[in-house]
């Protein structure tokens, strides 16, 4: 009797090529690779951290000075440093950061974050020096690109990443002092800082993705509203540093109305079907509609009338812009620019769209919490599980293509 052969079983789909194991040569080639991963897991690690073990978090930067600091300069900010270490290797076709200088930026951040949270003063001061070197160098490996790579309309991108350090020093400085108030401004700068950052990148590849995706889509690129949109934006962090309110406002809401126009012009009608389009136009309307609640804060106009007393809470417009802008569009991002760069289909599945959908579930909750009710403390930890959830299931799915060379 003839013995039957076994018949090798392959879990890859038909036509795909079989991945190789991990390696950190692969792992460390660009940017966003290991600055995703960090950021994303720290996204989850930070949020389960405030709302289900507060009491790990301690001086000098502790509380709501630690939550906003680790959500903007740790998870924002890390994100939009990834992005741009390996898009601006695309735009000069010279790679910034990669190997053991990566690494080494890799473990700045890292003792950052384990720095602001073992608590105390010198390991204060080692986070502090450690976050600071990563975004010099970070911001001085960009401007060599862009001057090597003669990618002269890319110039002031180093100089926004500088701003965001130089912020972040602000912002540390002032948790020593104990002034919440001169916090929440340093805190606020950093913000707008990462929102125009947030709206230069968005702008140019927004319509590019959407034009790749949709035959026959045609997007005008508005580069006289994103020239302006970058001035205004630019104009209100300077404004701020002076202490203009009034003039920040108007240039805050200025940008928030240019944002909303593009969006407008950018045929979003023909996108609802395409979630790796849909959830970047959601996350880059919330970011002008967050400025515009930015402003209103500034000018005072919650305080106008009862009806709309809710425009006079800073949490706000800071979690319109930082959950509704900047994390809906980091978790479209992370997906849409991860596949192009590792070479995979530009499809989406199931447990991505989940993400997406999760990350909208978080932002409303979080929103809905806002509002004084018997319910705050519930729906705030609902939020907190459906963001851990979300961010879990991104690195569930991406860390394996993370850490593998590109097929």
């Amino acid at each position: 009797m003839t013995k039957a052969r076994a018949i090798p079983v392959s879990l890859h789909e038909p036509g795909e090529p079989a991945s190789r194991g991990p390696q950190l040569k692969a792992f460390l080639e660009l940017g966003f690779r290991p600055l995703y991963m960090a950021g994303c897991a720290w996204a989850l690690l930070s949020v389960a951290l405030w709302i289900y073990a507060p009491q790990w978090l301690s001086s000098p930067l502790g509380g709501v000075a630690w939550h906003a600091h680790e959500m903007l300069w740790g998870f924002v900010a890390t994100i939009a440093t990834g992005f741009l270490l390996t898009a601006s290797a695309t735009w000069t076709g010279i790679n910034p950061l990669k190997g053991l200088p990566l690494a080494a930026a890799c473990a700045l951040w890292l003792v950052a974050r384990v720095g602001y949270l073992a608590g105390g003063h010198p390991a204060f001061y080692v986070a502090a020096a450690a976050e600071t070197a990563f975004y010099l160098l970070s911001a001085i490996v960009l401007l060599r690109v862009m001057v090597k790579g003669k990618s002269r309309r890319n110039y002031g991108i180093p100089f926004l990443v500088l701003g965001l350090g130089v912020a972040n020093c602000l912002y540390l400085r002032t948790s020593l002092s104990g002034n919440y108030a001169a916090l929440m401004q340093h805190f606020e700068l950093g913000l707008i800082c990462m929102a125009v950052i947030a709206l230069l990148v968005a702008r140019r590849v927004i319509p590019f993705f959407a034009m790749r995706a949709i035959p026959g889509l045609a997007i005008p690129m508005l580069t006289r509203s994103g020239q302006a949109q970058m001035v205004l934006g630019i104009a209100a962090i300077v404004l701020g540093l002076a202490g203009q309110k009034h003039p920040m406002a108007l240039a805050l809401a200025a940008t928030g109305l240019v944002s909303l126009y593009q969006i407008a012009s950018w045929k979003p009608g023909a996108v609802l079907r395409k979630p790796i389009l849909w959830i970047l136009y959601l996350g880059y309307a919330a970011m002008g509609v967050g400025l515009l609640l930015a402003a209103a804060h500034l000018a005072g106009l919650g305080t106008a009338s009862p009806g709309t007393a809710v425009l006079a809470r800073a949490a706000v417009h800071v979690h319109v812009i930082g959950m509704a802008g900047f994390s809906v569009l980091i978790i479209g991002m992370v997906t849409r620019t991860a596949l192009g760069h590792l070479g995979r289909p530009l499809q989406l599945d199931k447990s991505m769209v989940a993400s997406y959908w999760l990350v909208i579930l978080a932002v409303a909750l979080r929103l809905a919490a806002l509002a004084p009710s018997g319910a705050m403390q519930a729906l705030l930890h609902a939020s907190a599980a459906a963001w851990v959830a979300a961010f879990a299931l991104y690195l569930w799915r991406f860390v394996p293509l993370l850490i593998r060379p590109r097929p």
